[in-house]
């Protein structure tokens, strides 16, 4: 499969397939449970969501346990974390495939669309294109939970450069479409008593 970035081919191959193992961390759904409660919180009848970078659906998993009936969506360029997804959640409905082959026409429309350690990832020239399918793809909220820098920056990734940067996307986000507003934000910790995570900030708009 052609991509068009560095990042995509990546993820999409060995180092993608690798990566798989260190993601299958069944006593870290718990964490995301914890997490995903309260970004509940602050919303109203979440019926669906749609994770962009959705991997082997740990995240998808925790929210399942939150709300059994809502509608499970997944975009994920490595074919075989996307074949475990469906294998542990075989009601979800699945694109396969880069971000930026993806359009709403795809799975439809759901009421919250997010990203967890993704936006990361992605070429920064390209991340217009992440945004733009965010927001095209969510009927009330979008979610981004992300390393944070007021500033952008990359940073070495397990020895690879140009594979990880921060940098402010929710306001990133919300300088694009002013017309939303920030509900909530918070922060994982990693020395968290209960519930652990991996230093993330997360950050729910509403349109």
């Amino acid at each position: 499969m052609s991509f068009k970035t560095e990042q995509e081919n990546f993820w999409a191959g060995d180092f993608g397939d690798d990566y798989i193992g260190r993601n299958d961390d069944r006593i870290g759904i718990a964490s995301r449970t914890s997490l995903f409660s309260k970004i509940f919180d602050n919303t109203r009848q979440i019926s669906s969501v749609l994770e962009f970078g959705a991997n082997i659906g740990n995240n998808l998993q925790a929210i399942n346990n939150l709300l059994p009936s809502c509608q499970l969506g997944a975009v994920e360029i490595n074919q075989k974390a996307e074949a475990i997804l469906k294998g542990r959640l075989p009601q979800a409905a699945t694109f396969q495939g880069s971000i930026f082959d993806f359009s709403p026409e795809e799975l439809g429309t759901y009421d919250l669309t997010y990203t967890s350690g993704v936006l990361i990832h992605i070429n920064p020239d390209m991340l217009g294109e992440v945004y733009k399918r965010l927001y095209e793809c969510s009927k009330k909220y979008i979610m981004v939970c992300e390393y944070y820098n007021p500033a952008p920056v990359e940073v070495s990734y397990r020895g690879h450069s140009e594979r990880l940067f921060k940098r402010d996307f929710a306001g990133e986000l919300l300088d694009l479409h002013p017309s939303m507003e920030l509900l909530d934000y918070g922060f994982i910790y990693h020395r968290d008593n209960n519930f652990p995570g991996d230093d993330l900030n997360w950050f729910l708009l509403k349109k």
